[in-house]
């Protein structure tokens, strides 16, 4: 990719997803959007990634392994009471200068595979909307499951807009709290709808009890982002106390095999949260052929996001030899809040 290209993605970076999340990445993103050296060092990226995030993981990796770089004093994951964003900019370049081989082997080797668990808090009404429709247990396959910690979603609690109730899980040790929009409301049940089936599909499984890969996942959540970093906690600790079926492989490709395994009497929920833009066309084409397919067999429900468009969650299913797609809502990418639009 030319370095204008790349230039252009840490501009949009800085603008849609940065500003008022991140001061850091913000200021760093337009600094290096004018830097021909990181440009071209960014450009070692794998095809289909997200390059900012995985460039910024890299470092923050790299920092996270107690690294003694005075670029540490900006981050907020490592110092109590970081430097200002606004002069990190020379730290970063002579970071990324310094450990220039370690960085692009991180870019040619590492995915992005945040585990946002947060995101669980607009998941939560969709299973329960497909609940509501079906009344059978559900079995969920998720497509782009890195280490599978959302596929847990119906283990939690969740508490919306500051309101006294907790929906979900209420005993759960690990409490999502979420904003939404009231103009329009969620389809919330007081309990989680059964779950009888957890796979989870990725290119790389992430085993939480892998030091390297523990370290990987938390590197790519953003310096100021303390809340993410300790829901990410109690979700891991969580989740060493769950047995999940995780498969490493093309998700679309085993697919239909994994849905073979599914018992008639659920219903089967295939999702997945920003993975698809970093899937190439043609597999996401052949996703939807083999949705497709399925659902002239059976009930399948395919929620998703970042597919077509990006910060809307849709759900197309296959329901008594019926077709049907619908828009649920517009989401935050880090599931701090959403607005329900069906």
């Amino acid at each position: 990719m030319e370095a204008a290209a790349i230039s252009n993605r840490f501009i949009t970076f800085a603008e849609r997803e940065c500003k008022g999340s991140s001061s850091l990445y913000e200021h760093l993103s337009r600094k290096i959007a004018n830097d021909d050296e990181l440009l071209q060092l960014a450009s070692n990226f794998r095809d289909g990634q997200p390059v900012p995030n995985l460039f910024f993981g890299a470092v923050h990796y790299l920092l996270l392994k107690e690294n003694k770089h005075e670029l540490k004093e900006y981050y907020r994951s490592i110092v109590n009471k970081p430097k200002a964003a606004g002069t990190a900019f020379p730290y970063f370049k002579d970071f990324c200068q310094t450990n220039k081989h370690e960085i692009i082997q991180l870019l040619k080797n590492k995915l992005v595979q945040t585990n946002e668990v947060r995101r669980c808090s607009y998941l939560y009404p969709a299973f329960c909307y497909i609940y509501e429709k079906t009344n059978m247990p559900l079995a969920l396959i998720e497509i782009g499951t890195s280490a599978g910690l959302q596929l847990l979603w119906d283990k939690c609690g969740y508490f919306y807009n500051s309101g006294n109730e907790i929906y979900g899980n209420n005993l759960a040790q690990l409490i999502i709290e979420s904003k939404f929009d009231e103009t329009g409301l969620p389809f919330l049940l007081k309990e989680s709808p059964p779950v009888n089936t957890r796979i989870g599909l990725d290119l790389h499984v992430n085993d939480l009890n892998n030091a390297d890969d523990y370290l990987w996942l938390k590197s790519l959540i953003w310096p100021e982002h303390t809340e993410r970093f300790a829901t990410f906690e109690k979700a891991c600790h969580r989740l060493k106390q769950q047995s999940l079926k995780l498969i490493e492989g093309n998700g679309v490709k085993l697919l239909t095999e994994m849905a073979s395994t599914i018992p008639r009497d659920s219903v089967l929920c295939v999702f997945h949260t920003h993975v698809a833009n970093q899937m190439p066309e043609d597999d996401k084409y052949e996703l939807i052929e083999h949705i497709k397919k399925l659902g002239d067999e059976r009930a399948i429900f395919h929620l998703y996001n970042n597919m077509w468009d990006s910060g809307q969650l849709h759900l197309d299913y296959y329901l008594n030899g019926k077709e049907y797609k619908e828009t649920l809502a517009e989401t935050d990418g880090h599931g701090g809040w959403f607005k329900w639009i069906l």
